[in-house]
């Protein structure tokens, strides 16, 4: 199975437009790949006023919930945005290791 259908398989929601174009949907593609990533659902662009990072995308996942879930929130230029990262871990101790493991993929 490729990449693209694993992600396609796995990406969900009202919609699926993320920020950063090429970049933004390989960084999915590598996440959609760990076998702990259930469900991948992008939420709203958001704007900011200024940009910090010029026009660079930056990916970070952020700390998991008590159930595991995780956060991963894309920036570039003046826009970001927060995808929810649906995971089979069923604690806040997976979720934290599965969180090291994910932003380990990403540097």
């Amino acid at each position: 199975m490729s990449s693209d259908s694993i992600l396609k398989d796995k990406l969900g929601g009202s919609h699926t437009t993320v920020i950063g174009g090429r970049t933004g949907k390989k960084i999915l593609r590598i996440i959609s790949q760990h076998p702990n990533i259930k469900r991948i659902i992008p939420s709203i662009i958001s704007v900011r006023g200024k940009s910090a990072s010029g026009g660079r995308l930056t990916a970070k996942i952020l700390r998991p919930d008590s159930r595991g879930n995780l956060r991963l929130l894309l920036s570039q230029g003046t826009s970001s945005q927060e995808i929810r990262l649906v995971t089979n871990v069923g604690s806040l101790e997976e979720g934290e290791k599965l969180m090291d493991e994910l932003n380990a993929m990403l540097s």
